[in-house]
């Protein structure tokens, strides 16, 4: 490696943007290429765009690189879900302990909020409208084609990061060179169309500000983020195809027949509904599960170019952002020994990004359907309880993947695997379980089977 310490991020996303910030605080030039324009001159990021659940896991990569105040700023706590019944009524699940919370933040404003962060670093370059063509994996160099005026850019560097997404271009350099590349890819029935419900008539939240809001249906839902302009972004996650479906609402009128009759208490909130059902476009959702994640000690990829995730958990940006806080710490354990570095930042993330898609995919059957559900209540009451008296023995789920950055993501699976296996015995074994929930005989077969 030059001693020149150079770098090219292929992507100027999320995780893109924060990979260079830290790159360049540790004295790399870095130079960042983006397929698109650049969104903070382009207008409103909207119509394909889920508000994004920053949690700990995230914050901690944004306080890795000081910029954690800089995007709390734009962002707003939410302490749980708010679940909306269709004879619309409302109950709130908290999700943690008092104080705990997730945090909404506008893809896009915080990728722009990123993007300006990363070129305040003196040492970090931006070049948008740079579609990576390919990557000359034995020689470094990657390939870019300007979208305006197709004219190509021949880029060395020592170390290059592909960041660049699911449908990643370095990922595609990889496969084509190497013949033992895993690589799965896979699709849910289910695509998402994007929502609004704006600020009242003087900026006031039309829902309760910080919550989660979610109106689940069985086999689809709909979710609602607050923004800090008083608007909530509204997600419709919905089949493509089925008697209920994408392709089933195909006017205006079944869209309002649609809403009114399922989301009763949500049309009110939204008078440009038709306008934004129609205008904004249906999106599918993808899960990338591939192995390996570097080439030839110079390439590895990262976010979701490596392990692209369902929405579900709200884990996709705090997975990407985590990814840079583990290569962050490895180069101190390994003195910017990259072979070292990237041997085993692929060891430890494979195993993390493949179980945060498992329980992303999990997530949503528990979103869509079991919130609603008065045994899944109950179950989340009395994991509460035991958590709360003994919390060494018992961390629930959500806590573990939310709330512990210290806890990988596959210890996260297999922990909660075991958990159910135990709540599921020891549910079935009290017929009257809800008149005895928080009795010793209850505590006590739980503890006989940690």
């Amino acid at each position: 490696m030059s001693t020149s310490k150079s770098a090219t991020v292929i992507g100027a996303g999320l995780v893109g943007s924060l990979l260079s910030i830290y790159l360049a605080k540790r004295g790399y030039k870095v130079d960042v290429f983006e397929r698109r324009a650049d969104m903070r001159k382009g207008g409103a990021y909207a119509g394909r765009s889920i508000n994004l659940a920053l949690s700990d896991r995230g914050w901690r990569g944004l306080e890795g690189v000081g910029i954690a105040d800089e995007i709390r700023k734009i962002g707003i706590p939410m302490y749980g879900r708010q679940i909306h019944h269709v004879d619309g009524s409302q109950v709130f699940q908290q999700y943690g302990k008092d104080g705990q919370a997730i945090w909404s933040v506008s893809r896009g404003g915080i990728n722009m909020r990123l993007m300006d962060l990363a070129e305040a670093q003196p040492n970090v370059t931006m070049h948008f409208e740079q579609a990576c063509e390919k990557v000359d994996l034995k020689n470094g160099e990657s390939i870019f084609r300007h979208g305006d005026t197709q004219a190509e850019t021949h880029h060395t560097s020592d170390l290059i990061f592909g960041s660049d997404g699911a449908f990643s271009a370095a990922r595609l350099s990889m496969m084509l060179h190497n013949d033992r590349f895993e690589y799965r890819q896979f699709y849910i029935e289910h695509g998402y169309k994007e929502l609004n419900i704006p600020a009242g008539p003087n900026g006031e939240f039309l829902l309760e500000k910080n919550a989660l809001h979610i109106w689940p249906r069985k086999n689809y839902m709909m979710i609602a983020l607050p923004n800090p302009d008083g608007s909530f972004t509204c997600t419709l996650f919905f089949p493509f195809e089925g008697e209920e479906s994408f392709a089933a609402l195909k006017t205006r009128d079944d869209v309002k027949a649609f809403f009114d009759r399922v989301f009763p208490d949500a049309v009110p909130l939204m008078p440009t509904l038709l306008d934004d059902y129609f205008a904004n476009p249906t999106s599918s959702l993808v899960t990338v599960k591939c192995y390996p994640w570097t080439f030839a000690d110079r390439l590895a990829l990262i976010g979701d170019a490596a392990h692209a995730i369902v929405p579900f958990y709200g884990q996709g940006m705090n997975c990407g952002f985590e990814d840079c806080v583990v290569l962050n710490e490895l180069i101190d354990k390994h003195a910017e020994n990259w072979p070292d570095i990237l041997a085993e930042y692929q060891h430890l993330r494979k195993p993390d990004g493949d179980a945060v898609a498992d329980l992303a995919l999990a997530n949503f059957i528990e979103m869509r359907d079991k919130t609603a559900d008065p045994k899944f209540l109950l179950q989340k009451k009395i994991e509460a309880r035991f958590s709360a008296k003994y919390p060494d023995k018992w961390i629930p789920l959500y806590s573990m993947v939310t709330y512990s950055p210290h806890i990988r993501y596959s210890t996260a699976l297999r922990e909660g695997q075991r958990q159910e296996a135990i709540m599921q015995e020891v549910m079935s074994r009290f017929p009257d379980l809800e008149q005895r929930w928080d009795s010793d005989e209850v505590e006590q077969a739980i503890l006989a089977k940690i």
